[in-house]
């Protein structure tokens, strides 16, 4: 299974979130899946290609835009790398060769990568398994602005099936390894209508 992570590239957050980055990592290589990650050298990003290195994961692919192939920035484990023209063709990328999806400790962009893989999911593009890691409390607040989404009626209420949270890589893999896809119509989600071209 290709498993798709997504976190952060700075090298000053806490270590708690690059040392549970490293055991995704690991237990990738642990359970003979390939890694999917931006290729960033630091941060979540570069603890879970060591991770995944240490345990000789089968693939360690990394995607980034070419602009991003400058010295120290791009990991040195990927056994693979595929070098985009933009951050657009990168996400595209992401969401077409991956599996599962894991969304670990980030900012900025791995939100707008985790709400890109959200919106396509409730469109019926992909349905494929989102595991939302929520490693002390860091995502907390997302899972209240999802709650108080739904409670306004911007969501509804069986959109919570698009996604999981979970509090630990090992629970993360439990729901990606035993992920069952929901029979559902993108009519659940929004009123549209559904010969539309996606």
């Amino acid at each position: 299974m290709k498993i798709c992570v997504y976190g952060a590239s700075s090298k000053t957050i806490d270590k708690v979130y690059t040392d549970v980055a490293e055991k995704i990592g690991e237990l990738i290589g642990e359970k003979g899946h390939t890694l999917v990650f931006g290729g960033g050298a630091s941060g979540v990003m570069g603890a879970t290609a060591l991770g995944a290195k240490k345990s000789n994961a089968k693939e360690i692919l990394g995607i980034a835009p070419r602009f991003f192939d400058v010295d120290g920035l791009l990991s040195p484990y990927c056994t693979d790398f595929i070098y985009t023209e933009d951050m657009h063709e990168r996400k595209k990328l992401f969401e077409e060769i991956s599996d599962a999806f894991i969304i670990a400790p980030g900012g900025v962009g791995t939100y707008d990568e985790l709400f890109e893989l959200l919106t396509l999911k409730q469109l019926a593009v992909h349905n494929k398994p989102i595991v939302i890691l929520n490693v002390n409390g860091c995502y907390d607040t997302l899972y209240t602005l999802l709650e108080e989404l739904i409670k306004g009626n911007f969501m509804r209420d069986k959109s919570r099936v698009l996604y999981e949270f979970v509090s630990t890589p090992e629970q993360a893999f439990d729901y990606i390894e035993n992920y069952k896809p929901h029979d559902f119509s993108v009519t659940e989600f929004k009123a549209i209508n559904t010969d539309i071209k996606r």
